[in-house]
């Protein structure tokens, strides 16, 4: 049995497809969605209705992304939002225009269910964005933080090398877990496109809301397997440019 972490998936049900069957998934394997299934591409729902059948036969821990919050506002209270629009919103208010109101009540119910992060039995963190609490997720004020955060990724990326974990201007966020996995920042902004591992981190965004892949690992091993470049898939949308 493995567990296996998804990126950010952004409506991009043809990529969402192409790892599954890449990583020859199993009913056996644990599946953890770091968030952001929405947002786009143009099958935000359709994900969606995928993620909520998948967990019928694989045991699947779905983590909120912050479009998947922006998302929900939307569907539950009609909550327009500008900047959202602008940033894949718009792709996804058309996609439900197809969308009958009792998917869209399953809908919400799903989004309402999603996780704000799972640590396992190995101290090994997976959540959406990050924490900004220096003593943890346990304590952080604002859970907000846990979709919207970037300092945590910022934080390891301007990490001294020479700094080691026992020195006393190691950043106490990067000592409390054995390994953090993360989304929300492409690692596209530095030009890559597999995931990146800084620190304790391992950034898990490809860049599939862009021009990258989706991306799905193996936590042990880190094995790792990608669709095509997503805007590959959907050639003739724009995504989020």
């Amino acid at each position: 049995m493995r567990t296996l972490v998804i990126g950010d998936i952004h409506g991009g049900l043809r990529a969402l497809h192409q790892i599954i069957e890449r990583a020859k998934v199993t009913p056996k394997d644990t599946l953890i969605f770091l968030g952001d299934y929405v947002d786009g591409w143009s099958q935000s729902p359709q994900v969606i209705d995928y993620l909520i059948e998948l967990k019928t036969t694989n045991n699947c821990i779905f983590i909120r992304g912050n479009h998947d919050e922006l998302l929900l506002h939307w569907l539950k209270d009609n909550k327009d939002n500008e900047l959202w629009y602008q940033h894949g919103g718009e792709a996804t208010v058309t996609a439900y225009e197809q969308v009958n109101k009792t998917t869209i009540q399953l809908h919400i119910d799903f989004l309402l269910s999603l996780d704000d992060y799972y640590l396992d039995e190995k101290n090994r963190l997976f959540i959406h964005a990050g924490f900004t609490n220096m003593n943890g997720i346990r304590y952080e004020y604002f859970s907000k933080q846990f979709y919207w955060d970037r300092t945590l990724w910022e934080t390891a990326l301007s990490l001294n090398p020479a700094i080691k974990p026992n020195d006393l201007l190691y950043p106490k966020r990067l000592t409390l877990y054995d390994e953090i996995y993360i989304g929300h920042t492409p690692v596209t902004r530095i030009n890559k496109m597999v995931p990146v591992q800084k620190a304790c981190i391992w950034n898990m965004d490809t860049g599939a809301a862009f021009k990258g892949p989706l991306t799905i690992m193996d936590v042990n091993t880190k094995e790792f397997w990608q669709s095509e470049p997503v805007c590959n898939l959907y050639f003739d949308e724009k995504g989020r440019n």
